[in-house]
C-alpha cells in the first residue's frame, strides 16, 4: 500500500483515540464541545478515505466516484466495511455541524458523536485495522 494511504490510516487511529478522550470530558464545557465537533469532523474526513483507499486497494472496486464521500460510503458498505447506513447520517450531520456558528448543533449532537457515532467509528476501525496491521 502506498505511504500516504498508511499515514492516513495512522492518523485516523489517532483521531480516533481522540474523540475516545472526548467521551471523558464535560459536554456542557464550550471547549469541549468545539474541539469534539472539530474532532468528529477530521476523523469523518479520514473515515471515508480511508474506507475509498481499503476499496480500492483491497476489495478492487475503482467503479465509483472516489472523491464523493457519498458514493465512497456507498461502496463501503457494499463490500461490507459497514452494515448500515448510520453513516450517511454521519455525513449529513458533519455536513450541518461545518455551518453551527452558534453551537446549538454541537450541543444537540454531542452525545450522539461520543456514543452512537463513536460506537461505529471504532467498529470501522476494527474493521479496518486488517488490512493494515503489518504496515
Amino acid at each position: 500500500m502506498e505511504e500516504k494511504s498508511i499515514n492516513r490510516y495512522h492518523s485516523f487511529g489517532r483521531s480516533l483515540e481522540n474523540l475516545k478522550e472526548a467521551r471523558l470530558q464535560d459536554g456542557n464545557d464550550k471547549f469541549v464541545l468545539s474541539g469534539t465537533v472539530q474532532m468528529f469532523n477530521l476523523f469523518f474526513d479520514l473515515s471515508w478515505k480511508v474506507m475509498k483507499d481499503s476499496i480500492i486497494q483491497y476489495h478492487g472496486v475503482t467503479d465509483f466516484a472516489t472523491s464523493s464521500p457519498r458514493e465512497t460510503l456507498q461502496t463501503a458498505r457494499s463490500v461490507g466495511l459497514m452494515e448500515d447506513d448510520i453513516w450517511i447520517t454521519m455525513l449529513r450531520v458533519r455536513n450541518n455541524l461545518v455551518h453551527d456558528y452558534d453551537g446549538e448543533l454541537a450541543r444537540k449532537y454531542f452525545v450522539i458523536i461520543i456514543s452512537e457515532y463513536y460506537d461505529k467509528m471504532d467498529e470501522l476501525g476494527n474493521r479496518i485495522s486488517k488490512y493494515y496491521t503489518n504496515q
